[in-house]
């Protein structure tokens, strides 16, 4: 099965309504379906710019991001309906039971919406912002195959990568936000690593651009790729396509499906299948304890 996906490096700027953030989003939509793509990924915390708002109760926080949600859900799924792409919205910070959550949303073309708190948060997540850490690992059928969404440090475990692989998992959108360089080569380094790891894909991408009136948000420094294991039938660096660093652009790519499963079994080597579980764990077994659904 073959797929083709995009990816936004998403320029954030001070706006000063909702409808100048739909605009932009809706600009990158229509650019994707122009060259008639299946998936286009946003980054992490998007959503922020909207909290450069003016505001008459004054400066707008992490807390007041929730009030936007049914807007954010209804622009993104009217496009989806409207494109018949699968959008990863990046990820929108949620209010549920008294917390807040760092979700990223995958908007079907049918509407369905699909969720995935991030799991690892980052100590300004934490200590700043106040943010809850998700307690579920899902991945979600699409008519293009079994994808996962895993949020920035995410990425950075190896472990869940591992479980969501085992779930079937053949693409993971890895939507991201670093502020400097080494946060970003952080986030790329181990997206290669997971590639090669686990004999899987993973599109990544972060925000570019600044918001000054943004605690947290004032620095950003992001590109856009589509990584693929290191074997034969992909690139030699494992770079399918990137972005210019730290542009406003959005990228394209093909996948096929197919070629992962020919390296699993036959690659130069095969790294998920000769994994040594008479020595460590097979994480990659699915725990019901881990798993509370799979978005179908």
């Amino acid at each position: 099965m073959k797929l083709r996906v995009s990816a936004v490096q998403y320029h954030l700027h001070s706006i000063s309504s909702f409808q100048e953030f739909a605009d932009q989003v809706t600009h990158y939509v229509k650019n994707a379906a122009e060259y008639e793509t299946d998936f286009i990924l946003f980054p992490e915390f998007l959503t922020t710019q909207l909290l450069s708002i003016p505001s008459l109760k004054g400066k707008q926080t992490i807390n007041d991001l929730p009030d936007y949600t049914e807007d954010y859900y209804s622009l993104f799924t009217s496009l989806a309906i409207e494109t018949g792409m699968h959008i990863i919205g990046g990820t929108h910070v949620v209010r549920k039971e008294g917390k807040l959550y760092n979700v990223a949303h995958l908007f079907y073309p049918d509407g369905r919406i699909g969720e995935q708190a991030k799991l690892h948060l980052t100590p300004t997540e934490v200590e700043e912002w106040s943010l809850t850490p998700g307690e579920s690992i899902q991945v979600f059928d699409t008519d293009k195959g079994k994808i996962s969404l895993l949020t920035c440090y995410d990425i950075e475990f190896p472990e869940v990568v591992r479980i969501v692989r085992g779930m079937g998992a053949d693409v993971i959108f890895c939507p991201s936000c670093t502020d400097d360089r080494q946060g970003f080569h952080r986030v790329r380094y181990t997206c290669h690593a997971r590639t090669i790891e686990n004999q899987v894909y993973v599109v990544t991408t972060g925000t570019v651009g600044s918001l000054p009136t943004v605690d947290f948000m004032r620095a950003n420094y992001g590109q856009a790729a589509v990584i693929t294991p290191n074997d034969i039938p992909f690139p030699q660096n494992g770079i399918m396509s990137e972005g210019d660093m730290n542009n406003d652009m959005l990228i394209t790519a093909d996948l096929d499906l197919e070629l992962l499963y020919n390296v699993r079994e036959k690659g130069s080597v095969t790294t998920w299948r000769d994994r040594r579980f008479d020595l460590y764990p097979d994480l990659g077994i699915n725990r019901l304890e881990l798993v509370t659904k799979t978005v179908v």
